[in-house]
């Protein structure tokens, strides 16, 4: 059996590292690598739209980064028990008329003994902003570790 570490049940230093690693593959914008920490049957629901299986998952995931350009991710630990987390996130991004957003959101995680994602269910909401406003500025990829997190910048 092939196994995603940390493993359920969660402690509170194995669920912030989960909530990193997983800020970690989205700010990759790597749908094939993202899609390694789900289960094949992995069941989502993204907003209005629900997703069945891992392959469903990729195919969502490159829709969303051929609309939202410029995507910067931070995700914080809400809460834990067992096999289940719970996040709450904000993403910056820009549509291709230059509009940019930032999306506010929660997430329910759920995940078998195998560490695998089984279970996403996301509720997000999309702020216009102005450029000036925008507060996630490093380089596409991982934030960096000196980059302040949600509750560090007031969000």
């Amino acid at each position: 059996m092939n196994t995603r570490p940390p493993l359920p049940p969660f402690s509170r230093d194995s669920a912030i590292e989960k909530v990193r690693l997983a800020e970690d593959a989205w700010n990759s914008r790597d749908p094939e690598r993202i899609a390694l920490a789900y289960s094949v049957d992995t069941r989502w629901r993204n907003r209005a739209e629900f997703v069945q299986g891992r392959e469903a998952a990729v195919a969502f995931l490159r829709r969303k980064w051929d609309r939202e350009l410029d995507y910067r991710l931070i995700k914080e630990l809400w809460a834990f028990e067992g096999h289940r987390i719970a996040v709450r996130f904000a993403y910056e991004w820009r549509d291709d008329a230059g509009q940019w957003y930032r999306s506010y959101g929660n997430e329910n995680w759920e995940f078998g003994d195998d560490g695998l994602m089984a279970v996403r269910v996301a509720s997000i909401n999309d702020r216009p902003i102005a450029a000036a406003d925008r507060l996630f500025h490093w380089p596409q990829g991982r934030r960096p570790d000196e980059h302040p997190g949600l509750s560090e910048l007031g969000l």
